[in-house]
């Protein structure tokens, strides 16, 4: 899973992943987003936290961020869809998608994994707070 990440897959999801969930990964890759199962989430959380100066994301400061841009990123990092962005902070679906837009190209982070790390990195997410919400395959939670 890290080499293939490493290497700019979009998407990681488990060879027991659900036909209806599958279809949904590959509409959210082609969509220009990742994603990644919840479980393989919480590994990449677990290895980030074991190793926290092994990963280095460039420009992983949050100084520029604007406080909304720093609440999508929370979420993001806690696992929220872009879906779930936009019910939870009641912005449209496009709004979001701006916003990790501008997050992407702030942070100069390659991808969604890359943000979640970005959020770790910076102290904005802890382990502890990430690991307090849990995120249910097919409850709208995949990145």
């Amino acid at each position: 899973m890290y080499g293939a990440l490493r290497a700019g897959a979009a998407g990681f999801l488990l060879k027991d992943t659900s036909p209806e969930v599958l279809l949904a990964g590959i509409r959210t890759v082609a969509a220009g987003d990742a994603l990644l199962a919840p479980s393989v989430t919480r590994r990449l959380i677990a290895e980030f936290a074991r190793f926290p100066h092994a990963y280095p994301v460039p420009g992983s400061s949050l100084k520029d961020l604007t406080d909304r841009e720093r609440e999508v990123l929370l979420l993001v990092a806690r696992g929220l869809s872009n879906t779930d962005i936009a019910e939870h902070l009641h912005l449209s679906h496009g709004t979001v998608k701006t916003h990790i837009g501008r997050l992407l190209s702030k942070l100069r982070a390659r991808d969604r994994a890359q943000l979640v790390i970005s959020a770790y990195e910076s102290g904005l997410v802890s382990v502890t707070i990430a690991s307090e919400r849990h995120v249910q395959p097919g409850s709208g939670g995949l990145l």
